[in-house]
């Protein structure tokens, strides 16, 4: 586990959550699981909690809670307040999910002349969309490990842009998204921390999802300020190119406990 709560799977009819356990993946297509796991991811709950937050009947909550052990994707253990109750917690990690919705059909066929240049970084930005859009083809959301990458990334990078000046911090993730050709970034504002990022790296390339796409960015976003304000910040993209805005566009602020 990585230590961190990452984005789960959508929750609408038809699509399957997919979650690594010890024990292997396990696949919930309940939608009273799929809700009962949403509710939890933000924090630990009680069994009330959860009863209250999902909208369920107890005796609802209560059979899919031993479900959920039972398959090693949540745990329980006794309230410190209360020994005869218990705190629910996700003991998986979210992988993506699989959906029988809409299938994203690849808009352009390859230019057989990006081969031929040499520009590394435009093959990797045509490979990294290609895979990524076969997958969205077949149906398969994997944003979740994308965003979990992406924070591991995140947790390499800030010990060489780190700084205690928030504007230095700043200029520095630029550079650096500059230099490797991710995009370009432009700092809307900083309190609320609001960035901008125009020829999007990983997103740029893709048909319109109708839903943002930035996950691998998001989570390096989430890692480096989150080391850098030395508390958990919550990253929230609210434009992107994959919702057929010019930019994407993330709202990046300290996460509240329990929302």
């Amino acid at each position: 586990m990585s230590g961190f709560k990452k984005p789960l799977a959508g929750s609408s009819s038809g699509t399957i959550g997919l979650f690594s356990t010890e024990e292997g993946i396990r696949a919930i297509q309940s939608p009273v699981r799929v809700k009962i796991l949403t509710v939890l991811n933000d924090r630990d709950l009680s069994f009330d909690e959860i009863v209250r937050l999902s909208g369920k009947a107890k005796s609802t909550v209560s059979v899919h809670l031993r479900g959920l052990e039972q398959d090693g994707i949540i745990s329980g253990k006794a309230d410190p307040k209360d020994s005869r109750k218990k705190i629910f917690s996700i003991r998986s990690s979210p992988l993506g999910n699989l959906s029988d919705g809409i299938r994203y059909i690849p808009d352009t066929d390859l230019d057989p002349a990006i081969f031929s240049k040499k520009d590394p970084f435009r093959f990797y930005r045509v490979m990294f969309r290609t895979i990524r859009v076969s997958l969205l083809v077949e149906g398969i959301n994997i944003d979740p490990v994308l965003h979990d990458a992406g924070f591991r990334i995140g947790e390499g990078i800030y010990p060489a842009i780190a700084d205690t000046d928030l504007p230095s911090l700043l200029d520095k993730t630029s550079a650096l998204w500059k230099k490797n050709k991710l995009g370009i970034i432009e700092i809307e504002n900083e309190s609320p921390l609001i960035i901008r990022v125009y020829d999007c790296f990983e997103c740029g390339d893709l048909p319109q999802l109708g839903r943002p796409a930035c996950a691998f960015d998001s989570g390096v976003l989430k890692a480096v300020f989150s080391r850098f304000f030395e508390s958990d910040q919550q990253v929230t993209e609210t434009a992107c190119y994959a919702m057929g805005d010019d930019h994407c566009r993330f709202l990046i602020e300290s996460k509240v406990p329990g929302t």
